[in-house]
């Protein structure tokens, strides 16, 4: 017998989100905001000045312990043992077939500790890869003894316990904070002064002005830890701040009424996916899945691949040379291409949309498609099929719209 479906979770912001008469939508297991006013004009917003985003539907994972820095290099794609303190890196969660799991944004919070940023709806499938990789990882100063690091490894309820070392290993704990915490994005060309200026904000690390992209600094709010990250999904400037769920509606009030005057708007989903569409980002369930290895999704870089052992390292081995790869495409007209569209060559189906509309910024169609790696050169001439009508598209490099720095 099947059991009733968990209702959507919700935002700690979630009160606010009604009050300001936003439409709702199921997002990864949770009922977030998908526009408050109109989709153009909080996309425009971004762009041109700024936009507040609720995303603490977001999972957070803290890693910890003496060998944390050698269980995120097995368990994900990337070398992080090589970070700095106080920097970030894209990474990739891989299936043992070298399919994608989950992409996420790793974070150096100290010499034994990070901060790893999942997609909502998959949190659990990350959890359960973090949970299998401590089976198999055998750190390479563990080998001579035949130790057994998963003994020294769990996976954690959220705690401020302290983990016990254990001889020989040291204990590895990693804990799902995800609700403790809300996440919320400041994003576009005056998130900066914006932050600056918010009531209760104090930058107590390295200073807005000096902070480097991709990388984060502390600070309080009203007294609260303040987890200030310079990243985004929107190809704008801005910022990513992590606060105890119990100060996220003062910071976003504070913040919302800061940037009034500087054109600051509350933005959804809607306005989220078309700024990263425009900007290149992959979506997961779109570009990103377990049946696609990264090289196909124009990853390959993110891949340490001359790590001796990492989860997915012989499937990216084995994998076939003729997969469908990822492109950019541009139309003209304002018949965008939508997901599951079919791309031709000639009278050839030769790939699929995989995220596609009219480009806000741009005015004309834009979409991201997986096609046969013989048509996928910039410049190649393809039709999409738009609901029986063949809409010319040329293949062009990603991303479609690039911030002047």
């Amino acid at each position: 017998m099947t059991g009733t479906p968990a209702p959507p979770r919700t935002s700690p912001l979630h009160d606010r989100h009604e009050a300001l008469g936003a439409s709702f939508t199921d997002f990864g297991g949770w009922n977030m905001p998908v526009r408050y006013t109109s989709d153009l004009a909080e996309h425009h917003a971004v762009r041109q000045a700024a936009g507040l985003f609720d995303i603490s539907h977001m999972a957070e994972f803290d890693v910890e312990g003496p060998r944390a820095a050698a269980f995120l290099d097995y368990v994900l794609a990337g070398r992080l043992s090589t970070m700095k303190i106080g920097k970030a890196k894209y990474s990739l969660v891989l299936a043992e077939s070298g399919g994608i799991v989950d992409d996420v944004i790793v974070y150096r919070t100290g010499e034994q500790s990070f901060l790893v940023i999942s997609n909502a709806g998959n949190r659990d499938a990350v959890a359960a890869a973090f949970e299998t990789a401590r089976a198999t990882w055998a750190p390479a100063s563990d080998a001579s003894t035949g130790s057994a690091t998963a003994a020294a490894a769990e996976v954690a309820e959220p705690t401020t316990e302290v983990p016990e070392p254990v001889e020989g290993t040291g204990t590895l704990a990693v804990t799902d904070v995800t609700d403790s915490s809300a996440l919320i994005a400041l994003q576009g060309p005056e998130a900066r002064g914006i932050l600056s200026s918010t009531p209760g904000v104090e930058i107590t690390g390295t200073p807005l002005d000096e902070l480097a992209y991709y990388a984060w600094t502390a600070g309080t709010f009203d007294g609260a830890p303040l987890f200030v990250a310079r990243t985004g999904y929107t190809g704008e400037d801005g910022y990513e701040l992590l606060i105890p769920t119990a100060q996220a509606g003062a910071l976003w009030d504070a913040a919302l009424a800061a940037g009034a005057e500087r054109g600051l708007v509350p933005c959804g989903l809607a306005a989220r996916d078309t700024l990263r569409l425009e900007a290149g980002m992959p979506l997961y369930g779109h570009e990103l899945s377990r049946d696609i290895v990264p090289a196909q999704a124009g990853l390959g870089r993110v891949v340490a691949v001359d790590k001796e052992a990492f989860v997915g390292k012989d499937g990216l081995a084995s994998g076939p040379a003729d997969a469908p790869v990822l492109v950019g495409l541009v139309s003209e007209g304002r018949r965008a291409g939508r997901a599951g569209y079919a791309v031709l060559h000639g009278d050839d189906v030769v790939g699929e949309i995989t995220s596609g509309a009219l480009s806000p910024t741009l005015g004309h169609p834009v979409a991201m498609a997986f096609v046969a790696p013989v048509a996928s050169a910039i410049g190649t001439e393809l039709t999409i099929d738009v609901r029986g009508t063949r809409i010319p598209a040329t293949v062009t490099a990603l991303p479609f719209y690039r911030r002047n720095a």
